[in-house]
């Protein structure tokens, strides 16, 4: 079975394909656009297909549109309840409703061959759920989807059994954790459906001294589901414009929405395992993203394991729609390998790329020892090297990259990035070294889905990927994977005696990640970057040497 899954018309438009149950690419449509959470400035210009994303799956699976069995879209417009009062049920969400309806058209318009008939709606917390469970390195495991909203609700908690879904309970709208985790974020200055991750951060710095009061509003009810009223954040700290000053109850407000929010979670995860008796948990949707949360659950919850969507978000509903209908049809579906699943480029075609823009570069006997030297003498580079990843994560394709020892880095690649400064900067580490440095929540860890606590012996010594409360969000680096990141950090301990390195992020502020090579060098030319290492060459600023 050959099936391409899509998102679209929303925030995050992405596309994948599974070919008889195996995920063979996924990616974002913002990776080639180069409009990020595939939004545009002007208000319902931000409707798009994916349809840049969707044609290079295909591409890369070497099928055409026609040779497809079925389009799995993420979203079913015959369960959109337009009746709802608030929770974005007005135009916004009667305009999803109608394109959806029309996707099977404007499918055919965006790949040409394509039989409209084929297309299937599958329900959008399915969708996050199939992302989760069906792609986790376990088999029968519980599952729990959270977010902003899906058609009606906004949570579901179930279990697969031999690939086949069971829900168990779903909370239905207007109650929602991640429409009001983004109405805190709106408050707080940031903007609200994609910066929630900013509030994560900010909580670090403040006290949760107003999650009493919270917990009369947003609160579990014992029965897998939960309440959310309307907060008036005011009560708790003024309204923050975007350049506005940080107050003390900012924080606060932050820590306190962050710990709610947590508990509620918890509640869910208890209350899920007691219904199903599994050891292990599955997650996705946008809240899966809280990667403080995650580790919470982990610690003080009743599963052994938790397994979360490298892309949690709307993105990856492209992923489980393909692999819920995989499934619908009798294929056994295999896990997900790793989040490299996007495009790549060949020695020759990087080269290439580096001749037509007229740089200077050279072509290195060993990438990682080069990058190595580069980050002990405290160069910031830009690492772009195999696929891209699917998610918002960067995981070693498309990074940048710090030495971890040097305070002042946190603030360099701040500013290199253009993003505020209570925001951390996370370390990879080979997975085998990362029991000495990093406890706390699993190891390994390699999608950056957790926090750690980083070793009080070490704090001192890697202070540029040691947040303020003493954490790190860590990804473990399995050299059998990933030899070419392996053979960097051990190159970079040889020289340096530190195991870990700083990646954050090819991007700078307001721009998706970098994904192709054109990209790589336009941000390689406007930010402070001292080396790009693309492929196995190098290209240094201007005055640099190998």
């Amino acid at each position: 079975m050959r099936i391409l899954g899509i998102n679209a018309v929303f925030h995050d438009p992405a596309a994948a394909i599974v070919v008889d149950g195996r995920i063979v690419a996924a990616a974002e449509e913002e990776r080639f656009t180069r409009r990020k959470h595939g939004k545009a400035a002007v208000p319902f210009s931000a409707w798009e297909l994916p349809e840049k994303s969707a044609a290079w799956c295909l591409e890369r699976a070497g099928i055409e549109a026609s040779e497809l069995d079925a389009v799995a879209y993420s979203y079913d417009p015959g369960l959109v309840d337009e009746t709802l009062d608030g929770v974005d049920a007005g135009g916004w969400e009667k305009l999803r409703t109608l394109y959806a309806r029309r996707a099977p058209q404007f499918l055919k318009t965006a790949l040409p061959g394509l039989d409209p008939s084929i297309v299937r709606f599958v329900r959008h917390h399915v969708a996050h759920a199939a992302s989760a469970a069906l792609a986790a390195p376990f088999g029968d495991c519980a599952v729990l989807t959270s977010d902003g909203r899906g058609e009606a609700e906004s949570s579901v908690l179930g279990e697969y059994r031999d690939g086949k879904f069971l829900e168990l309970a779903h909370q239905t709208l207007p109650h929602s954790l991640g429409l009001t985790y983004e109405s805190a974020t709106a408050h707080l200055g940031f903007r609200r459906s994609s910066d929630e991750y900013k509030v994560m951060a900010l909580a670090s710095y403040g006290t949760p001294r107003f999650a009493s009061e919270l917990r009369e509003s947003i609160f579990a009810t014992g029965d897998g589901g939960f309440r959310t009223a309307p907060v008036d954040w005011a009560r708790f700290a003024p309204p923050r414009r975007p350049d506005g000053e940080f107050l003390a109850e900012h924080a606060d407000l932050a820590a306190s929405v962050q710990r709610v929010t947590e508990e509620v979670l918890l509640d869910l995860a208890r209350w899920l395992h007691e219904r199903t008796g599994h050891t292990d948990l599955a997650m996705a949707g946008g809240t899966a993203l809280n990667c403080v949360a995650n580790t919470r659950l982990y610690d003080e919850g009743p599963f052994d394991r938790i397994w979360v969507q490298p892309a949690a978000g709307d993105a990856g509903t492209a992923l489980g729609a393909a692999l819920q209908l995989s499934t619908d049809f009798g294929e056994p579906v295999a896990p997900m390998t790793g989040a490299d699943l996007g495009r790549s480029w060949t020695d020759d075609e990087l080269e290439r790329w580096l001749r037509r823009a007229g740089v200077p570069y050279e072509r290195c006997d060993d990438i990682a020892e080069t990058v190595a030297a580069a980050l002990a003498d405290d160069a910031i580079v830009a690492w772009f090297q195999g696929r891209a990843e699917f998610g918002p994560r960067a995981l070693g394709h498309r990074s940048l990259l710090a030495h971890p020892g040097r305070r002042e880095n946190l603030e360099r690649l701040n500013d290199v990035k253009g993003r505020e400064q209570f925001r951390p900067v996370a370390p990879m580490v080979l997975a085998e070294r990362a029991s000495e440095l990093f406890s706390r929540g699993p190891i390994p860890s390699p999608y950056m889905l957790f926090v750690h606590d980083v070793a009080p012996r070490w704090r001192d010594r890697v202070p540029a990927v040691t947040h303020v409360d003493g954490t790190a969000r860590i990804q473990t680096v399995d050299s059998a994977e990933e030899p070419l990141l392996a053979r960097m950090l051990s190159a970079f301990e040889r020289r340096t005696g530190l195991p870990t390195v700083v990646n954050t992020s090819l991007n700078t502020a307001g721009r998706p990640m970098v994904d192709d090579p054109r990209d790589a060098l336009e941000c390689f030319g406007s930010a402070p970057v001292d080396l790009l290492a693309i492929g196995p060459f190098a290209v240094w600023r201007k005055g640099g040497t190998a």
